[in-house]
């Protein structure tokens, strides 16, 4: 059973643009794109069942799972292989590894939903995906593009940590600055004007650089504003 793309865009989604539709089956049932509206979505592909660099992180997100569901956050894969290569595989896990696959696994024989979000190029050795992560969020718009060559598994505590980011700008209105992790200080937008200008500030900070812990409480209050002392 071969399923399309619902229509192959000219050029693959770049950040921002809108994911392209899909309807496919998968390991737990048909699925399509707009399902996963009003929630996060990671869809990442992997080259091949069967594959060591890929079993080991499917037993990683498997065990990850429920830190994704906290964030609100689906997961979903997409292959080449077929739907019995697919079930096949997940079989295999269960009994090699104790960990059951709980998110669904596109099949893709037809390449048509690979080649419609660029997974695979036209000067591709072969039909093997590399693994692509993009995250997808609740309207459905890109907001991340990640690349992985075939000899390296993915990080999951870093994919985790991106999903957190992404929510946390959304909601706050703020930046990350580099190696944030949840519970960080985050950036501030710099002032547009000459109002809050001349703030005080700490060393390390200037009038375009300036951080502050989320404030919890009063959910209506993004941001509490923090004078770092030396």
């Amino acid at each position: 059973m071969t399923i399309t793309a619902l229509p192959e865009p000219i050029n693959p989604p770049h950040l921002h643009d809108p994911a392209p539709e899909f309807r496919a089956r998968t390991t737990m049932g048909m699925r399509t794109l707009s399902d996963y509206r009003g929630r996060w979505l990671l869809f990442f592909s992997h080259p091949a069942d069967f594959t060591p660099v890929c079993a080991s992180e499917f037993v990683a997100f498997a065990r990850a799972a429920d830190r994704f569901a906290a964030l609100d956050c689906a997961l979903l894969a997409l292959s080449v292989d077929s739907l019995y290569s697919h079930l096949a595989w997940l079989r295999s896990i269960r009994a090699q590894f104790g960990v059951e696959i709980t998110f669904p696994i596109i099949e893709d024989p037809s390449m048509a939903i690979a080649r419609s979000f660029g997974m695979i190029t036209s000067n591709a050795a072969d039909t093997a995906l590399v693994r692509a992560v993009f995250v997808i969020d609740p309207i459905g718009i890109v907001r991340s593009i990640l690349w992985y060559p075939m000899t390296t598994g993915r990080n999951i505590e870093e994919l985790l940590r991106l999903v957190a980011a992404l929510r946390t700008s959304d909601a706050h209105h703020v930046s990350t600055p580099a190696n944030w992790a949840p519970g960080d200080d985050v950036i501030v937008p710099p002032p547009q004007s000459s109002e809050g200008l001349y703030e005080p500030i700490g060393p390390g900070e200037d009038w375009y650089y300036h951080t502050a812990p989320i404030r919890a409480e009063p959910a209506a209050a993004t941001v509490v504003a923090k004078v770092k002392r030396a």
